[in-house]
């Protein structure tokens, strides 16, 4: 199954589970935690193989390829990029649902961390699949190619930086209300000094992984033209 194909099992499935959530609204938040859980191991592993790239690119690939062999499968892919975009697109439906409701810092954090995560996602799983596309390998060379492109390195910088930052504190606000008070604050405090921390190693790491040539121009999040 080529890569169009699996889009089209992704949307087929955000589809049906789409007009499922339309037809029963009250289910959206629900849904949004549930598929939220549904993607953690990914998550975890997918941040775990760029941090292998602290031990160099050809272990980085190593490890990226050991995972391959497991979310390339063509069903898993697909219900990956399924969950992807649901998860996406109920967050910011819910986010415009509710921004009028937000009180206090840790609502808003949880709001902007959660928006600027779904616009995250979308961007990231478009250009992936587009270079895939195009025949460009998206391993840590392609997520580091936009540091190594003048002026480039000043969006891609900070656009990875709050990607992490946002995950780790969306997660650290959906503890906080689901803990009991007197473990909220040091929770969501852990949340955010270990997003400063990964956030910080994952793009230093990046700026020094040797560009990748051959791409086309390609990388993650635009595609620029040719030096």
């Amino acid at each position: 199954m080529n890569d169009t194909s699996q889009l089209a099992l992704g949307a087929t499935a955000l589809g049906l589970a789409g007009t499922w959530v339309w037809r029963q609204r009250p289910a959206l938040r629900t849904l949004h935690r549930g598929s939220a859980l549904a993607l953690a191991l990914f998550l975890v592993a997918h941040v775990l193989g760029h941090l292998a790239g602290l031990a160099g690119v050809a272990a980085h690939q190593g490890v990226l390829e050991v995972l391959r062999s497991v979310y390339r499968q063509p069903v898993v892919e697909g219900l990956l990029l399924a969950g992807v975009l649901f998860q996406a697109v109920s967050g910011l439906t819910l986010l415009w649902r509710g921004w009028r409701q937000c009180r206090g810092a840790v609502a808003w954090a949880q709001a902007v961390s959660g928006g600027y995560l779904s616009l995250f996602l979308l961007i990231h799983v478009t250009a992936v699949l587009v270079a895939r596309l195009y025949g460009v390998d998206t391993n840590l060379q392609f997520a580091a190619a936009g540091m190594h492109r003048p002026p480039w390195q000043w969006f891609f910088g900070p656009y990875y930086f709050l990607a992490v930052l946002a995950l780790c504190t969306h997660v650290g606000c959906a503890l906080y209300w689901n803990l009991p008070p007197r473990l909220r604050a040091p929770v969501l405090a852990a949340a955010l000094v270990v997003g400063v921390l990964l956030a910080a190693t994952l793009v230093v790491m990046l700026a020094g992984v040797p560009p990748l040539h051959g791409a086309g121009g390609w990388l993650t999040g635009a595609t620029l033209p040719p030096e």
